[in-house]
């Protein structure tokens, strides 16, 4: 038998990164309202799940005996603690806009703390683990083609860019933990993933819709967007379809997150951050590097 190739990178914690969100246009995807909202909608989602992600692992902390997990999982805990606070900035511009932030997240946090309260450790974690296959996957499907963000403003697309490099980083650890000291049971690692990826599309399409309404888009006119701008995610050719083959991995019973190579640009980002400091630059630097 073939031994299974592994592809790792290591968690690196990079703060106070400046993204300039506050120069960023309404409609920053093209002048396109849909798509937009689309990923506005997935990113409000980010600071409050990132946090319930290092409460689900915190779970199982002292029970790491590993001293490489234990370092893992603390850089994991202080990287998505840097993710809540950069998405906090893009949720505080939508605010701005008017959106009802407010209430997407009070929305979100009940069902959180119902998940952490009446859900087992082992629920949760493996709910964080699958959350964490499905970002590291959308990572590589939104960069591994310049095509795919080409209408994105820059530095939206440098936020969502560095946010992916720390996805591929990461990506494996909530998914150690599980495997090394959270015994879940197959049935529910397999269920989470499935769970985790309608809730997480289903609420982001509610909400794109709801801030549509917030710009002045009738229903007519929001029904027609959505019947234009779904496909572009979802279709037959949609690019969050193109990555069916990694998502069904998951249900592989030797799977591991290792498996999926690291986005293939991923030494362009780190070595332009590292030479000049800058998080937009190395996120154009990173794009730029994606395939034409």
């Amino acid at each position: 038998m073939n031994a299974i190739v592994q592809y790792q990178a290591t968690p690196v914690v990079r703060s106070d990164l400046d993204f300039k969100l506050n120069e960023v246009p309404r409609f920053w995807f093209g002048d396109d309202p849909f798509r937009t909202r689309m990923f506005d909608a997935l990113s409000l989602t980010f600071p409050d799940g990132e946090r319930y992600f290092i409460q689900s692992v915190r779970l199982f902390r002292d029970q790491i005996q590993d001293p490489d997990l234990k370092q893992r999982v603390a850089d994991f805990i202080r990287q998505e603690a840097q993710h809540g606070i950069a998405h906090d900035k893009m949720n505080q511009v939508m605010k701005d806009q008017g959106m009802p932030v407010d209430l997407f997240i009070q929305r979100l946090n009940k069902i959180f703390k119902f998940e952490l309260e009446q859900r087992s450790p082992q629920y949760n974690i493996a709910m964080t683990a699958a959350a964490e296959h499905l970002t590291a996957l959308m990572a590589e499907t939104f960069y591994s083609k310049k095509e795919t963000l080409r209408d994105a403003h820059p530095y939206v697309r440098a936020l969502f860019a560095w946010h992916a490099i720390e996805e591929m980083e990461h990506r494996d650890v909530a998914f150690d933990v599980m495997k090394q000291v959270g015994h879940v049971p197959e049935s529910t690692r397999k269920f989470t993933l499935a769970w985790t990826t309608a809730l997480m599309f289903g609420f982001t399409i509610y909400r794109t819709n709801v801030m549509l309404k917030h710009d002045g888009f009738s229903r007519f006119q929001r029904l027609q967007m959505n019947i234009k701008g779904l496909p572009w995610f979802f279709g037959k050719n949609g690019t969050l379809s193109k990555m069916s083959q990694q998502y069904r991995d998951w249900f592989k019973k030797d799977f591991h997150p290792s498996q999926h190579p690291v986005i293939a640009q991923y030494d362009v980002w780190v070595k332009t951050l590292e030479e000049t400091g800058d998080p937009i630059q190395a996120g154009e630097a990173f794009w730029q590097a994606a395939l034409d």
